[in-house]
């Protein structure tokens, strides 16, 4: 799949869906349980939905298998580029080291040496460039155009967004009843 083949933006809850059937039994359909204490103290049924569970423990590997299963034979062979200073990096890693795919990941210099440890372990060329993630996806988005690389991006991707999106769908059903949802995710890469 190229970029001008992208879904548009936003996503829709049929985009969703077919991310939940792309990735599933790749990714742990991981517990939400009703919290007492939060429940008590807003007036409201609070749930917690458990991503530390996942492999990578974050929610943002569901993305990235999204958008790395979505690659052509021949963009698997290239290889990818991403830029993230954490959770995306560690997901994309994981993922594409899974199905083969070579994954260069760029991260700022100061980006915390377990982070990159761990993106390495699991199977990504780590380069540390630049003092901030903009400078990190400059020097990201250069290697796409001079190798032919994909570019996953943590958070500006409709497939990224639905399949990370996919922690909501299979969190919803047994909360049929609820009113709001608040939803504490991060997406500075």
């Amino acid at each position: 799949m190229t970029a001008s083949s992208l879904p548009p933006l936003p996503i829709s809850f049929s985009d969703i869906e077919d991310a939940a059937r792309t990735i599933q039994g790749a990714v742990l359909n991981t517990p939400a349980t009703r919290s007492e204490t939060l429940s008590a103290l807003t007036g409201a049924d609070i749930a917690l939905k458990f991503e530390i569970f996942q492999f990578t423990a974050s929610f943002k590997e569901r993305g990235a298998l999204n958008r790395l299963t979505a690659l052509t034979p021949e963009e698997r062979a290239r290889g990818i580029v991403a830029m993230s200073a954490g959770n995306h990096a560690q997901g994309v890693a994981y993922h594409a080291n899974r199905l083969g795919i070579p994954a260069t990941i760029f991260m700022p210099e100061g980006t915390p040496f377990t982070k990159v440890r761990n993106t390495e372990r699991l199977g990504a060329t780590v380069v540390l460039s630049g003092e901030t993630l903009a400078e990190s996806t400059d020097a990201a988005r250069e290697l796409e155009a001079k190798e032919g690389q994909v570019f996953i991006h943590p958070f500006d991707d409709p497939l990224v967004m639905a399949g990370q999106a996919h922690w909501l769908s299979n969190s919803c059903r047994p909360f049929r009843t609820w009113m709001c949802l608040w939803c504490p995710l991060a997406v500075a890469g």
